[in-house]
Order: structure tokens, then C-alpha cells, then sequence
């Protein structure tokens, strides 16, 4: 009696590999084009003449919850008035916050609302080297 000899040949089938691909494929290119950018708020070169008044306002945040408005120092209290009075006659309404590095990120966002709550409708970060270490 011969016997028979069988071999076993395996293919992979790559139809279901490619179909998952394909699907992967599709879900990340619909991915990126739903991203949204952030909105920038460039200033406008000054041409001729500039107005004094297009200076940036900076409040500086310092430790133990105190404030600094362009260098003059401001009490918790007197901060919403302070910066009424700063943002009320002025066209742009566009602050500077720089906390200090001892401060409280509590203290530095409670300085934005308050911004916020007196008419400021952009609010800019200045780079730690500039304020961290007054």
C-alpha cells in the first residue's frame, strides 16, 4: 500500500488586512481635516504717528497675591477699579499677565477673570524670563 504524502500549503489572505487598512485609512484622514486652529490676535504695525495710549498694559501676579499694574503696586481689593479705570477709555482691550513663579496658579487665573470681568477681551502671556524674577 502507497501512502499518500499530503502537504500542507498556507496562503495568507490579505483581503480582510487591507479592508482594515482601508477603514483605519479613511478615519484618520476624516480626523485631521475636523481640526480646528486657534485664533491669534496679531497687533497692527504702527504707520506715521503711534498713540501713547497703544501701550501694553501688564499685570503681573506676584507671590502671597499681590499685584503689580504696570509696576505700580495694586491690593486685591482695588484690582477690578484699577483696571476699569486702565481699560475703559482705551479702543484695544488687550492685557499682559505675567505671574511670578512663586505665585499661586490660583491667584493667576483669579487676575484673568477679574481682567475678564473688566472689559478685556484678549489676554496675552509674556515669556517667563521677562517677569519670573521681580
Amino acid at each position: 500500500m502507497s501512502e499518500r504524502v499530503r502537504s500542507l500549503t498556507s496562503e495568507i489572505n490579505v483581503t480582510p488586512f487591507l479592508d482594515v487598512l482601508l477603514v483605519l485609512l479613511i478615519t484618520f484622514m476624516a480626523a485631521m481635516t475636523g481640526r480646528k486652529a486657534l485664533d491669534a490676535h496679531l497687533p497692527v504695525p504702527c504707520t506715521g504717528t503711534c498713540a501713547a495710549d497703544d501701550e501694553t498694559i501688564v499685570l503681573e501676579v506676584l507671590a502671597g497675591g499681590s499685584f503689580l499694574l504696570n509696576h505700580q503696586p495694586v491690593t486685591a481689593s482695588a484690582l477690578s477699579a484699577s483696571l476699569h479705570a486702565a481699560f475703559d477709555a482705551r479702543p484695544t482691550k488687550v492685557i499682559a499677565v505675567a505671574g511670578h513663579r512663586d505665585a499661586s496658579y490660583q491667584s493667576v487665573l483669579a487676575a484673568m477673570d477679574v481682567a475678564r470681568s473688566a472689559g478685556v477681551t484678549a489676554i496675552s502671556i509674556p515669556p517667563s524670563e521677562s517677569y519670573a524674577d521681580r
